[in-house]
């Protein structure tokens, strides 16, 4: 792995918490093209919402090519994509953690976002404070491992700010 990675990026969270914020992990051409391919798929499923598997239906080479740029970069593997369309302002996910137990004990969990920039929200699970935004753009990466996802809750509130169409990736690691 790329220990720069790391070593360039703030984490978002205080320790043991960690999130770290990739604007540009993909550059703004491949960025446009991977949306166009999504929100074709999105449109010809006519869901909001589909969840990929490496033991389901073969996954779209595009869809591989952005889980296996992220894997090589982080040296990690991903067996799940979990794909989220958001209209506009008025789509949202609440607050949640993503700490099933089939991803392990500290989940590597990698969030792309294509499209429309949205903030993205952290706070501590019991204290319900400090809330930490970042705003996610086009073609940015949001990694979120160790602790992260029993200490914190995030989530994309709805916003009245105008926003136009985004699609997010999640990509996991699911252990039977």
């Amino acid at each position: 792995m790329d220990k720069s990675l790391y070593l360039d990026h703030l984490n978002l969270l205080p320790i043991p918490g960690e999130a770290f914020f990739y604007p540009d992990f993909f550059k703004e051409a491949e960025s446009n093209t991977y949306f166009s391919f999504l929100s074709s798929i999105v449109k010809r499923e006519a869901k909001l919402s589909m969840f990929f598997e490496q033991a389901g239906e073969p996954w779209p080479d595009q869809l591989l090519q952005i889980r296996d740029n992220i894997a090589r970069a982080f040296e990690v593997e991903f067996n799940t994509c979990q794909l989220n369309y958001y209209r506009d302002g008025k789509d949202s996910m609440d607050w949640h953690r993503d700490n099933q137990k089939e991803l392990g004990r500290y989940p590597f969990i990698a969030s792309v976002s294509f499209g429309a920039p949205r903030i993205f929200q952290f706070r501590h699970y019991t204290e319900k404070i400090p809330i930490i935004s970042v705003d996610l753009t086009h073609g940015s990466l949001l990694i979120m491992k160790a602790e992260t996802q029993h200490l914190w809750e995030h989530r994309l509130p709805k916003t009245i700010v105008p926003a136009g169409p985004r699609i997010n990736l999640t990509f996991r690691l699911i252990v039977k």
